[in-house]
């Protein structure tokens, strides 16, 4: 069949527009709801941050921010769930400290640093070191002085074998030249719980859950973990200041997605969340429980994360840490 010019002309025009459409109709993201993953039970920290962060992200992004719940195995059910979801941007997961330790654990079926995407660091929040009011010590120099001249060894409850009240405090035995004797419970709760009520001596505690107990005079507070002292509670000094220089560690939180996430959409998430950091409200509230705003560039949040996981197994390794 013989076509006229015209009909060549509208049929390549025709397939011009169909060879194009992904790229023309592709829509503008987001342009469906947006989840974010946290991977521990409603009430723990990372459920907090997702709720209290995904109210304005849905203001400021104009689509829904569900928060969904996928838990188990410390963690790593909801980080592996949503690494290997499709890179568009519409899967994230909160992750915290307990990310950068169960790589020197676990086996993990993704790379805790290969297959991730760093979008922001939210927070970071020290721990109060805490004693019973039994123990006739007051700072760290009078905590390490007393387990040196002690001929049975402190005993200091964790979270748990291998859980990050586990590796802090291994971190301040060995920096210190000291042995106490590990305690470990099934959670952050029940340890601090043990130590109110004298089981065990010593315990690690976030501001939120360790502060009242302080000023209720049920436990004492020696020192917090971190190198700079907290605002919710100026009066406990440094773990450096007193009694163990270069000591610094803390609880952190933060964002990330699966590997191949456009930029585009990274740099406009991680905008986001930073002015929601920012945000009167929100900053209250955190500073409120003694945990510190801390926004940061992927670049800068990726390699912290690179660096933490690092510094984790030299403690697992000098520590001799395995699970039971």
């Amino acid at each position: 069949m013989i076509r006229t010019i015209g009909q060549v002309l509208l049929s390549f025009s025709m397939l011009t527009m169909v060879t194009a459409s992904p790229t023309v109709l592709a829509q503008p993201w987001p342009s469906k709801p947006i989840r974010i993953i946290a991977p521990f039970a409603p009430g723990g920290g990372a459920d907090f941050m997702a709720r209290l962060t995904s109210q304005p992200l849905s203001a400021a992004l104009g689509q829904p921010v569900v928060v969904e719940n996928r838990v188990g195995a410390s963690g790593i059910i909801g980080y592996d769930h949503t690494l290997k979801s499709a890179p568009d941007g519409y899967s994230i997961v909160v992750v915290s400290t307990t990310y950068s330790i169960i790589p020197s654990l676990y086996k993990l079926p993704y790379d805790p640093v290969k297959d991730m995407q760093p979008i922001i660091q939210l927070s970071r929040g020290p721990y109060i070191i805490a004693v019973h009011p039994s123990l006739p010590v007051k700072n760290i120099s009078e905590l390490i002085a007393l387990a040196k001249a002690s001929p049975n060894p402190i005993p200091y409850a964790s979270s748990g074998n291998g859980a990050n009240l586990h590796l802090v405090t291994e971190m301040l035995t060995s920096m210190a030249g000291i042995k106490m004797l590990h305690i470990p419970f099934k959670g952050t709760g029940p340890a601090i719980t043990a130590t109110v009520g004298g089981q065990t001596s010593v315990v690690f505690g976030s501001m939120y859950s360790t502060l009242p107990l302080v000023r209720s005079g049920r436990l004492r507070a020696l020192a917090v973990s971190s190198a700079q002292r907290n605002p919710a509670a100026p009066e406990i000094p440094t773990v450096a200041e007193s009694g163990l220089p270069g000591y610094d560690t803390f609880d952190w939180q933060g964002v990330v997605g699966p590997k191949g996430i456009p930029r585009p959409i990274v740099d406009r998430l991680n905008a986001e969340f930073a002015k929601i950091l920012q945000s009167k409200e929100v900053s209250d509230r955190l500073l409120a429980d003694g945990v510190v705003p801390s926004p940061s560039t992927p670049e800068e949040f990726g390699a912290f994360v690179g660096k933490e996981i690092d510094a984790v197994r030299g403690i697992v390794a000098q520590a001799g840490i395995k699970l039971d």
